[in-house]
């Protein structure tokens, strides 16, 4: 298990990323095709920034990554990356004319994971919270036929996310990366091609295949 995860923190660190995360990224667009040149990325709970990086190398000069979280990153970004330290589900009027001034975006992505109890079942519930209010964000800032990715934690409630997703999205997704450590419940749900309108709130509960 060491040897496993030293590999990806050793390759961070030999490819100037600030953590490993940036190759579940790397995978997702690998297998996905999400990140394009040009693109405007939203990127949710961003700090320390390996997810901006990798986003703003594959969108360009050309395209731009709204990154933002409640920690600061000290990482040094591209001009393309307009990092802002902010709580993304409290907007202050700053961060909401940023939102308005910039989007819709092209593919709103979160990482985030809430801080581990050791409850299983405490952390799921959080990760769920989570995972839906940034996917209450993608309803509002998501551009008619864009994508969203977001990491969750697997419990017996995912299906209530899943549902919602799928009546917004045309296609659903659920992927693991290798790059995930094997004992890890993490796994990334991905919503393709936007069908809903900006502004929408789709959070509810649906059938599921």
């Amino acid at each position: 298990m060491k040897v496993y995860r030293d590999h990806y923190f050793l390759k961070a660190k030999r490819e100037n990323y600030p953590a490993r995360s940036v190759y579940k990224l790397q995978e997702l667009d690998e297998k996905f095709h999400l990140l394009k040149p040009g693109m405007k990325v939203l990127d949710l709970g961003a700090a320390p920034g390996s997810w901006s990086l990798c986003a703003a190398k594959k969108v360009g000069p050309r395209g731009l990554v709204l990154a933002c979280d409640l920690h600061s990153a000290d990482t040094e970004f591209p001009p393309q990356v307009i990092f802002m330290k902010e709580n993304v589900f409290d907007l202050s009027p700053e961060f909401a004319a940023r939102l308005a001034e910039l989007g819709p975006f092209d593919i709103v992505m979160s990482d985030m994971a809430p801080r581990t109890t050791g409850s299983r079942f405490t952390d799921q519930a959080r990760s769920l919270e989570l995972a839906q209010q940034a996917f209450e964000m993608a309803c509002g800032h998501l551009k008619s036929g864009g994508d969203f990715i977001v990491k969750i934690f697997m419990g017996p409630d995912v299906q209530e996310l899943l549902g919602a997703m799928r009546k917004v999205f045309q296609s659903v997704k659920t992927f693991k990366p290798k790059s995930s450590r094997s004992e890890s419940k993490e796994t990334f749900f991905t919503g393709m091609h936007f069908r809903g309108e900006t502004g929408t709130s789709a959070v509810d509960s649906g059938d599921s295949e």
